[in-house]
């Protein structure tokens, strides 16, 4: 079946129809990953957004256990080539099949290459995914102008707490929009950890006396978080142990009067390098964020940056002053380096241990 994908510039690509033959519209980003296709379909930061993929085959691999949620949360998926024969020992299924059963609309043919140097070019835009062969432009056109990601925090938090046992270190891990390796990587380490919905309030989670919090990864404008940013401030104020990553990073600087702004068409793969500023260290890194963190909006008595982009200058993470809190943009969690910025989780173990 065709399948058009069409841009609120008026750019119209034609390809092949690819899962669910719904009409979507969405903000079109594109991920530079050259494998892990089923971690980015499951990643809830997705949320409100289709992918572009940029290299040019995927599905290769089939889907295989390696997900990030129950469930795939982009708004549609944009591929040059989709592979209809996967090969691999731990396969259980087709990508085409897991985009119909989770109801996701795709497309296939089209050259992303083009496609992701005009988002590079004129930035983020909208678009629209359909089957449809009679679309009018000046009825989509504003339509896909209209369009706004919103609230998405509250679509792919948790609905209530649960426990993951360890029998270390006791973590109460704020769920944005949470990998699941981020609980993984806290419980291989010995760690309990609780995970709560973001709604949760301070006082409840302070009074559940943890050793460390964690702030989670998420979906959406880090300022449209009015009232979590409110109760991530009064965790600022105690002396809990408090690492973020991506969302809850930016939550904490805007928690102390910081300011946020959308990047122009964001970072996404896993093939970013950043460094590290107290060991001048260059890393490999997996991100996926469309809004940063202007590093001197915050007060240098506050916090200062730790890290930094080395493609852009962006900051990639802060250490707050007089506070066992750091925060970063990237996912130590996931594993492109492989292993490369694991040790920030046992940074966040030394700071537990009083270190």
């Amino acid at each position: 079946m065709k399948a058009f994908l069409i841009l609120e510039d008026g750019t119209v690509f034609k390809g092949t129809s690819i899962g669910s033959t719904k009409d979507m519209i969405s903000e079109i980003v594109f991920n530079t990953s050259m494998t892990g296709y089923l971690e980015v379909l499951t990643d809830p930061s997705y949320a409100g957004q289709a992918v572009v993929m940029t290299y040019p085959l995927i599905g290769n691999y089939g889907v295989t256990p390696d997900m990030e949620s129950k469930k795939a949360w982009p708004d549609g998926y944009i591929v040059r080539e989709l592979s209809r024969m996967p090969s691999n020992f731990r396969c259980e299924g087709t990508l085409q099949d897991f985009l119909k059963e989770q109801d996701i609309p795709g497309i296939a043919g089209v050259d992303t290459r083009a496609l992701t140097k005009i988002l590079r070019e004129k930035g983020t835009m909208n678009g629209m995914i359909t089957t449809n062969e009679n679309y009018n432009l000046e009825e989509i056109i504003p339509k896909l102008k209209a369009y706004r990601v919103g609230d998405v925090v509250s679509k792919v938090t948790c609905k209530e707490k649960y426990i993951l046992p360890g029998d270390g270190y006791k973590v109460a891990l704020m769920d944005f929009g949470a990998k699941n390796n981020i609980a993984r990587s806290l419980n291989a380490r010995g760690c309990e950890v609780t995970v709560y919905p973001a709604n949760t309030t301070a006082e409840e989670i302070i009074a559940s006396n943890p050793d460390g919090i964690m702030l989670s990864n998420g979906p959406g404008d880090p300022q449209d978080c009015v009232s979590i940013i409110e109760e991530i401030r009064k965790l600022y104020h105690t002396n809990i142990p408090i690492f973020a990553i991506c969302l809850g990073h930016q939550l904490m600087a805007l928690a102390n009067g910081g300011k946020t702004y959308k990047l122009k068409y964001g970072h996404r793969g896993g093939n970013h390098p950043v460094k590290d500023l107290s060991t001048n260290r260059v890393y490999i890194s997996s991100q996926n964020h469309g809004y940063a963190v202007e590093a001197d909006s915050l007060d240098e008595s506050i916090a200062k940056p730790a890290f930094i982009n080395v493609n852009d200058g962006t900051n990639e993470g802060l250490s707050y002053i007089g506070k066992n809190i750091f925060t970063v943009q990237f996912h130590p969690e996931a594993c492109p380096g492989p292993q490369d910025s694991g040790y920030l989780f046992d940074r966040f173990m030394d700071m537990m241990k009083g270190a």
